[in-house]
């Protein structure tokens, strides 16, 4: 991941490629591989499959309906998304290579 980071407003942000002229630096979308088997995460339907593979169980305890949750029984890892798969953006698809490491890669899609 190249880009430079902005200190604006109190907050800091990673703006990747930032010479790039005249297109927005977020239309570069990433995707989420499952290495085992090499398949694009394109739906929850799928990501859920394949994290309770892993071992991740549903969490229905947060009480926040605008989220999807997963814990694991043997760690206290929490994984929360949002519920539109659109709004799926590289923070969460980073938070779960983090807690699942050698499993997913997170890739510019092409």
């Amino acid at each position: 991941m190249s880009g430079v980071w902005v200190f604006k407003n109190g907050v800091i942000r990673l703006v990747e490629n930032p010479n790039q002229s005249g297109s927005d630096t977020n239309s570069r979308r990433k995707v989420m591989v499952y290495l085992p088997t090499g398949e694009v995460i394109s739906s929850y339907s799928t990501l859920e499959q394949v994290l309770g593979s892993l071992g991740w169980e549903r969490y229905f305890g947060g009480g926040d309906t605008d989220l999807l949750q997963f814990h694991k029984r043997s760690s206290i890892d929490l994984i929360s998304l949002p519920k539109d798969f659109t709004k799926f953006s590289s923070v969460y698809m980073y938070d779960i290579v983090v807690k699942n490491p050698n499993y997913f890669h997170v890739r510019d899609s092409n």
